[in-house]
Order: C-alpha cells, then structure tokens, then sequence
C-alpha cells in the first residue's frame, strides 16, 4: 500500500488582502503521476511553492510524510541559461548535488569523484550521458530540459516536482519529456503543473484542478473519465476538471 507524501488540509493563502487559494485539500501519495491544472492566475505556481515552503500558508497546513525538502527535487518553469556563459551539460548537473551526497573534501575545493558519477547518472537516467563536455548552449530546447532534469534528480530526491516542463519545446520534445518522465516515475514520484491535455489523458493519476479553490479527481477510480477516443479542447477539459467536486 501506498504511504501518503503530502497532506494538504484546507490550506488557503493571501498577497496582503487578495485571497488566491481557499480551502485547498488533497493527499499526494508514493508513486502518483499527480497533475494540476486550471486557468492562469489560478494559484497552481502559488500551491507549489507553499508546498516547497517558500511561502506560509495564511491557514490549513502542507504535511510532510517521511519527506524532507532535501527529499525533494524542483524543476522551475523558467529553465532559460544565459547561452553565452561556457558552462558544460557536467557543471550545470552538478549543481543539483545535495548536501546530504556530498562527499568531505579538503576546504570543499572542486568535485569528488562521488559526485561526478553521481551527475552522470543522472545524465544516463534522462539519456544524455553522451553530451558531458557540450556546451549548455549547444543543446536543443529538449535536450537543455533533460539536463534540467538531471540536475534535479542528482541528489535522488523521493518527489520531483516541474512546473510546465514543457512550456517552451516543440510537439516531438514535449512528447520525449513526458516519455521520459514516465519512465522516472517507476522509482520517483511526480507532481507536475501542466495544461497539456496528453499529459492528463495518458499519463497522470489523479489531477487537481485549481482556480482559487481546488478540484480533486482520481482519473482510474472517480466517475470522471477521459476518454481518449473523444476530443477535448483545453477550455472543455479545465470546464469539466472544475465542474464539482466528487
């Protein structure tokens, strides 16, 4: 059985007196592909960093089940480098490698030897072990947010977290991405914002749709079905996610 990562209990949060999320509940357990959607300015970014803890609830709570935020690994929306700095595919992984990996060294000077094969693990888990030296600027918009996966998932965090992982790549990258998550999914669990219809019809569980308050539905056990043989448009989908609450 599935042990419960998050808990979140009627959680609501304000910017000084502009209420953005009201009454927020929803378990997250391990193993879930676990989306949430909903219009823009809905407060789905807001959720995610009260969840990470950037922000304090203005009431309810965000439980951490035998999760800590090293146990977590975060892939921002905005991935965009400066294309003109020389840093490698390596450096940029190695970034990602948490305090609790490190190995001690000597004034903390330079990488171990732990840590750079633990950055190359990371690169083959996303098949990006052949581009080591590369230029981060070399690289497409898809390979660039492989190695932004990598980084994250190089201190072998429990959850990993990604916020429009695939805002900014074309159709066959997006399809990679979501591939490639799938597969990570097998060993981590994954919450991740998204608008993309594909990503809710084929691959995620359950799906939290937000737009102030939140909308919870459990895509293999709820009576809300998609079925993928019919076509919805977004505006449709995010019409039936936030239609009630079952």
């Amino acid at each position: 059985m599935s042990s419960n990562l998050i808990e979140v209990k009627n959680l609501s949060f304000a910017y000084r007196k502009d209420l953005v999320l009201k009454d927020i509940n929803f378990t997250l357990q391990e193993g879930d592909f676990f989306a949430i959607t909903g219009p823009n300015g809905g407060g789905k970014s807001t959720l995610i960093k009260l969840i990470l803890g950037l922000l304090k609830p203005l009431k309810g709570s965000v439980k951490l089940n035998n999760l800590k935020k090293v146990d977590i690994g975060y892939v921002p929306q905005n991935t965009n480098v400066n294309l003109e700095f020389p840093i490698t595919v390596l450096d940029v992984v190695m970034m990602g490698n948490g305090e609790k990996h490190k190995s001690k060294k000597f004034f903390n000077i330079g990488y171990s030897s732990f840590e750079i094969e633990c950055a190359k693990h990371s690169l083959s888990k996303v098949g990006m072990e052949g581009f080591l030296d590369n230029k981060i600027s070399d690289l497409s918009g898809g390979q660039r947010q492989r190695v932004m996966i990598a980084r994250a998932i190089c201190s072998h965090p429990k959850l990993l977290v990604l916020d429009e992982p695939t805002s900014n790549i074309d159709v066959n990258g997006q399809k990679e991405i979501y591939k490639l998550l799938k597969e990570l999914n097998k060993e981590i669990t994954i919450l991740v914002i998204t608008h993309d219809l594909t990503v809710i019809s084929n691959y995620a569980n359950k799906v939290l749709y937000v737009n102030q308050e939140g909308f919870m539905h459990n895509l293999k056990d709820d009576r809300f079905k998609i079925d993928n043989n019919n076509h919805f448009c977004e505006v449709e989908l995010m019409q039936m996610l936030g239609a009630k609450k079952w």
